[in-house]
C-alpha cells in the first residue's frame, strides 16, 4: 500500500478523516504529523497537553511526529520546519500528505502550494461533505470528543469543556459551523472506532488566552 503521513490535530475532523482513509484500505499511515508548541508542550490551537497526544497515537497505533514551534511562531517559522519534517519522509517514500479540512478553499489551496514546493501532494477524504452530517455522524459512529478551545469572538465560552453529542450539537448557534471548520472551536477525540484503549483525563483549570481563547485543560489520569 502507497506510504502516506497524516496530518494530526488530535480533534474530531481528522480523526473522521483517518477512519475513512482505513476504510478504505488503500493507504499506510507512517506517522501522524503534529504541530505543539514547545514552551506551552501542548498541540498548536487545540492547548492539547503533549502527553494526551502521545496516548492518543499509542492507541491508535501510528507513529508520531512532532513538529515543535515557538510561541508566537511566525508562517515562515511555520513552514520552514514543516518542509524539513516532510524532506525526511520524501526519503522513505512518501509523497501525500492526508488533512481533515472540509471546505475552506484558500486553507486547502495553501496546503496543495506548500506541498507542491516539496513536490507533495495533498489529500482531503472529507471534502465537501456536509459538516452538520459529518458531525452527527462522528458521534454515531462512537467517537467520543471534547471541545478544548473556543473562539469567545464568536461563540460562548460555556461550550468549552463540553463533550460533543447530539445534544451540543443542537445547541450551537446557527451562525456556527457544526464542525467547527471555520475556527469556532477546536476539540481532543478521545475513543472511537479506530482506537484500541479509551484515553481517560480529568477536567482542569479553563483559562482566557489573548483576551479571545478560552482553553479548558485536560489532565491525563494514569
Amino acid at each position: 500500500m502507497e506510504p502516506i503521513l497524516f496530518s494530526w490535530s488530535g480533534g474530531k475532523d481528522c480523526a473522521m478523516a483517518l477512519y475513512e482513509i482505513q476504510k478504505a484500505n488503500t493507504c499506510k499511515v507512517k506517522a501522524l504529523l503534529t504541530t505543539v508548541t514547545q514552551s506551552y508542550d501542548r498541540i498548536s490551537m487545540h492547548g492539547v497537553r503533549r502527553t494526551l497526544l502521545e496516548k492518543q497515537a499509542e492507541s491508535v497505533g501510528i507513529p508520531l511526529e512532532i513538529v515543535f514551534i515557538s510561541n508566537k511562531a511566525t508562517n515562515e517559522e511555520y513552514e520552514q520546519r514543516m518542509a524539513e519534517t516532510l524532506k525526511k519522509y520524501q526519503r522513505f517514500g512518501v509523497n501525500k500528505v492526508i488533512f481533515g479540512d472540509i471546505f475552506l478553499e484558500d486553507l486547502r489551496k495553501y496546503r496543495q502550494e506548500k506541498l507542491a514546493i516539496v513536490n507533495m501532494e495533498a489529500v482531503f477524504p472529507l471534502w465537501k461533505r456536509d459538516a452538520k452530517e459529518l458531525a452527527y455522524s462522528l458521534c454515531n459512529l462512537g467517537f467520543e470528543s471534547i471541545i478544548t478551545c473556543v473562539d469567545t469572538s464568536v461563540l460562548d465560552k460555556k461550550f468549552a469543556g463540553r463533550i460533543i453529542d447530539d445534544k451540543l450539537l443542537s445547541e450551537l448557534p446557527e451562525s456556527i459551523d457544526s464542525c467547527g471548520e471555520n475556527g469556532e472551536y477546536h476539540s481532543f477525540v478521545y475513543d472511537g472506532p479506530i482506537f484500541t484503549k479509551r484515553i481517560d483525563f480529568e477536567i482542569g483549570e479553563k483559562v482566557l488566552r489573548d483576551n479571545r481563547f478560552y482553553y479548558c485543560d485536560l489532565i491525563p489520569k494514569e
